[in-house]
């Protein structure tokens, strides 16, 4: 911004100098100045009283009259604050001094808390948008008049704002807090904060504005070297650098300040410098927290930021391998499983069938024929025939493992069922020689006879 930051600084004085005011100028004895964006913050707490809101009312029309109002030179703006925050008029709401005069007049005070860094936050986001009249390249100025102590936290909320290039007056009256007050202001403090005892001698501030406005600005009328910043003071100048900067030596010059080499940070692992500040990183496998400061290392399976298909096996910070649920193998990408067979791998040791039972199991069983036994390896034929465990009505033959057949004592034959059997009647069935006479002896027996009148011969079938 170069020179534009130090336009803002004709607004307020130096606290050595407000005893010794000349009488304010009439109101046509105006000095011309580059533009500015000035914002009055005034506290219309309960503890202010009426006739101290009207002398504040007083300090703020006798500054305008002493600024070149216009939308091309000094917008102002007036916000006032309790509890709340309120608006009286934005900086492109007038663009004469009278309209200005009239609104400040018509501030109906809200008598309530003193929430400043409300205030101070509504100052930054909305009083200096451009959408309510803040212009670019043009100095924010901001005058914050308070009589009492904020009730909620200042600090964090005004270094926010100064570093959005808002320039802070900070003029407290009365019972008001000198560290709050430094809390608010930007440095040098000696420029920017004004403690006064009493609300009538804010007047006094009107009275040196002549001064600082009208007195010859050696920033902008001489070569003054600064390479940065100019700050006029009656008479003199100094320079200063912009944030992140570092005066040198010289006076004049600057040199970017980095905070990392200086180890002037809190970073846990890896400092990223920029002038006068600093962002803070993280080593691979880590991710910064939530403090911007310290560093987490991350779980990639945790966070499901993998691609393995079914196990994911933390390694450390950022890495991981994927594994495979039991039964599975993992395949060649290294991601997706495959279901092990082991029975068609042969890793079995079941003696004559493997059965496949899932993904990395199996049972054994055996052929027809034979019998599992207690180990649930090996098998053992089944004899049917000596367990008993066959239909037969007389006699069994093992015909090998799990296989028989049946078959009938002497005498007697095999049934059609395969099963029962039935005597044989020799004679009946005429499966005899004798020549005469056969006779059923019992089951597959005979013997031979004659009629009456003939003898059986010795060979016991002919007849004589």
């Amino acid at each position: 911004m170069g020179n534009l930051r130090a336009l803002s600084g004709f607004i307020f004085l130096t606290l050595a100098v407000f005893t010794t005011a000349r009488p304010k100028s009439g109101p046509d004895q105006k000095c011309k100045s580059g533009p500015v964006d000035l914002v009055f913050l005034i506290d219309s707490s309960r503890s202010v009283r009426p006739h101290e809101f009207e002398t504040m009312r007083k300090f703020m029309v006798d500054i305008l009259n002493t600024l070149d109002i216009g939308l091309d030179t000094t917008r102002v703006g007036v916000v006032q604050y309790s509890s709340q925050v309120r608006s009286e008029f934005f900086l492109k709401t007038h663009s004469k001094l009278e309209n200005m005069v009239n609104a400040i007049n018509e501030i109906v005070p809200l008598a309530q808390g003193t929430m400043t860094g409300l205030a101070i936050k509504y100052l930054m986001n909305e009083a200096f948008s451009p959408g309510q009249g803040d212009r670019p390249k043009v100095p924010n100025v901001a005058v914050i008049v308070t009589d009492g102590r904020p009730q909620d936290r200042v600090a964090e909320v005004a270094a926010e704002a100064r570093e959005r290039g808002i320039e802070i007056y900070a003029v407290g009256v009365a019972r008001a807090d000198m560290t709050s007050l430094r809390a608010m202001a930007s440095p040098p403090f000696e420029d920017h904060v004004f403690l006064v005892e009493r609300f009538d001698l804010i007047h006094q501030f009107g009275l040196q504005f002549q001064d600082k406005l009208c007195g010859k600005d050696l920033c902008l009328e001489s070569d003054h070297g600064c390479e940065q910043l100019c700050e006029s003071s009656p008479g003199s100048y100094t320079c200063h650098c912009l944030p992140g900067y570092r005066l040198n030596a010289d006076g004049k010059t600057c040199s970017a300040i980095d905070l990392c080499v200086e180890g002037k940070h809190d970073c846990q692992q890896i400092c990223i410098s920029s002038p006068g500040s600093f962002t803070c990183d993280c080593d691979q496998g880590y991710h910064l927290n939530d403090d911007k400061k310290t560093c987490s290392p991350i779980d990639l399976c945790a966070e499901g930021k993998h691609d393995c298909e079914q196990v994911c096996v933390y390694m450390g910070p950022g890495t991981f391998t994927c594994d495979c649920k039991e039964g599975y193998r993992l395949n060649v990408d290294e991601k997706t499983c495959a279901p092990i067979d082991l029975c068609a791998e042969g890793k079995h040791d079941c003696e004559q069938v493997c059965v496949n039972m899932g993904p990395g199991i199996f049972t054994c069983d055996c052929n027809e024929g034979y019998r599992l036994n207690g180990d649930k390896k090996t098998c053992s034929p089944i004899d049917l025939c000596a367990e008993g465990k066959h239909g037969c009505e007389q006699v069994c033959v093992f015909l090998g493992p799990g296989n028989f057949t049946c078959d009938c004592n002497e005498g007697y034959r095999l049934n059609g069922d395969k099963k029962t059997c039935s005597p044989i009647d020799l004679c009946a069935e005429g499966k005899h020689d004798c020549e005469q006479v056969c006779v059923n002896m019992g089951p597959g027996i005979f013997t031979c006879d004659c009629n009456e009148g003939y003898r059986l011969n010795e060979d016991e079938k002919s007849c004589s």
